[in-house]
């Protein structure tokens, strides 16, 4: 994808109807103007449901946009228009062009996949008519993994024969189309060894894993973690004649919701380090040790890795858990309140106090958010609360979860809340935070452990600290804001409808651009509440 950011002169504001956007694709040899949903209600009053209009004459109005359509590694220009005029007779007054080389799929030294991360969008809806990807066939699964599984498949099979080995650990270990490929590998003469969450509970993996791993054949194979509180690691290493290669590491679990539903990413860091250092791990893994007050084992943890640590120029340094306090969590709130300009962070189950702190700072600096719900545990209305204040604050915006309900917005296709039957994520299973991304020296921390005390003190867990990967940081902040932009909308349309009974979705009168005010006061103004003056300093860059 491509996120664009600009902004305006004072004295071009006067009248401005919003942005035309036209795209260049060298590669198609195709020029045309970007679409959206929203119209003039004056000009086209009655979208019909699913609808895309031309930015020529319906523009956007905004100051950052992102091109969710364009492809890897490819040659594009924009040209951003400003619009003038009556809505039905629109004009141009104003052009700026940039041309942008896209990141290729994969990189000499990281390369990384991000799912579609929801089902919940107007285009599934085009596409599939809403149905579960398993009653709209191998198409609906191929868009909704967007190349994130076929990547878990393509590590597996760089592992020629008997002179390779595959070891990893595994919280749900269950998707077939990935067994399969270790299930072949292994007949291929590779060595083989994954550790698997056998720990009973409730709530746990450990009876589907296990009826998993005897279906295929993998028995001999693959180890029970038993004596944990939550084996939640997702990783492999490769190696070759003993040396490792490459490191799989991330957020996705290998599940039907993991893999095609929730958002998740999988991260490939080529080379002998931290793959080395991840081995080191799973052998004391592999001995399934008690995370107990008698072992040693979350003190092994932090001596392997300790945090904090400095961190040189450009860096992959993983942390491991479950460690014996929460040094390494406190870490990283202190990487967030170092970043200068901007925070951009996903929480899957509420937010710590150690980051709500952070982002609770009213500075200038633009501070962002993505969640899956407000809450984890107790205390829920609490929890839910010191979110909403820290949305009402000038310079953070948080988006949560949702979808469009059934009964939505007549030129508005309803949403799925699911892409499985059964589903403890809907929606935001990544752990990240972006430090600076658009800086020279960006911070990533990114893998398996939610920013949590559990994820930290008590959970079987990994990370990788990132320093100083231009490429790597572009990748994860535009994941960031692709789904950002897709869950803020839906998420308003939520509060509107919870704070208005018996209102509809159509009330909320968010579905027209606007006409009979100046769209961009808030834009330029210090302290705005929708964050939106930050957003446009910190896109733009001004």
């Amino acid at each position: 994808m491509v996120l664009l950011g600009w902004t305006i002169e004072e004295s071009k504001r006067g009248g401005l109807r919003g942005f035309a956007i036209q795209r260049t694709d060298f590669t198609e040899g195709e020029t045309y103007w970007m679409k959206g949903v929203k119209t003039f209600e004056t000009v086209e009053k009655y979208p019909a449901p699913g609808e895309q209009f031309s930015s020529l004459y319906h523009p956007f109005q905004s100051f950052q946009w992102a091109d969710y359509s364009a492809k890897p590694d490819r040659d594009y220009e924009y040209e951003v228009v400003a619009m003038y005029g009556e809505p039905a007779s629109l004009r141009k007054d104003g052009t700026v062009k940039i041309k942008v080389h896209t990141e290729p799929v994969t990189g000499q030294d990281h390369s990384v996949f991000f799912n579609r991360g929801s089902p919940a969008t107007q285009e599934y809806a085009r596409r599939f008519e809403n149905k579960l990807p398993s009653k709209a066939g191998p198409g609906a699964y191929e868009w909704l993994s967007r190349g994130l599984l076929e990547s878990i498949v393509a590590f597996i099979e760089r592992a020629k024969d008997n002179t390779w080995s595959l070891k990893g650990a595994f919280y749900e270990f269950q998707w077939p189309t990935v067994l399969d490929a270790l299930k072949a590998a292994q007949g291929r003469g590779v060595k083989l060894s994954i550790i698997y969450d056998d720990i009973e509970s409730d709530t746990g993996p450990w009876e589907k894993n296990e009826k998993a791993i005897e279906g295929t054949g993998l028995a001999d194979v693959c180890k029970p973690r038993q004596h944990g509180r939550l084996m939640h690691n997702k990783f492999l290493v490769l190696s070759e004649g003993g040396t490792p290669q490459a490191l799989l590491f991330g957020s996705t679990n290998l599940t039907e919701n993991g893999i095609f539903g929730h958002a998740n990413c999988v991260h490939i860091i080529e080379g002998e380090e931290p793959a080395k250092t991840y081995l080191k791990y799973l052998d004391a893994l592999s001995g399934d040790p008690e995370i107990t007050q008698g072992s040693n084992y979350k003190v092994d943890n932090a001596d392997l890795t300790p945090a904090p640590v400095p961190l040189d120029p450009r860096s992959n340094t993983p942390v491991f858990s479950p460690r014996p306090d929460l040094d390494a969590l406190a870490w990283y709130a202190e990487l967030a309140k170092k970043a200068e300009k901007g925070l951009f962070m996903t929480f899957a189950f509420g937010m710590h106090d150690l980051f709500a702190d952070v982002f609770a700072k009213i500075d200038g600096m633009l501070r962002m958010a993505l969640m899956e719900k407000e809450w984890n545990g107790r205390n829920k209305e609490a929890q839910i609360e010191k979110i909403r204040r820290l949305q009402a604050l000038p310079n953070v915006v948080i988006a949560v979860g949702n979808r469009i309900p059934l009964s939505g917005f007549d030129q508005w296709l309803g949403e799925m809340d699911r892409g499985s039957a059964h589903v403890n994520v809907h929606w935001v299973h990544t752990k990240f935070m972006l430090a600076d991304p658009l800086s020279d020296d960006p911070v990533v921390v990114t893998g398996s452990a939610n920013f949590s005390k559990a994820s930290t003190d008590t959970n079987d867990e990994n990370m990788v600290v990132i320093r100083g990967n231009h490429r790597v940081a572009d990748i994860y902040l535009g994941e960031f804001f692709r789904l950002h932009a897709h869950y803020a909308f839906r998420q308003a349309v939520a509060i509107f409808m919870k704070s208005n009974p018996g209102k509809s979705p159509e009330d909320f009168k968010q579905n027209f651009l606007i006409e009979d005010r100046d769209w961009t006061a808030d834009y330029f103004t210090p302290g705005d509440r929708s964050a939106r003056f930050v957003r446009r300093v910190y896109f733009s860059g001004s």
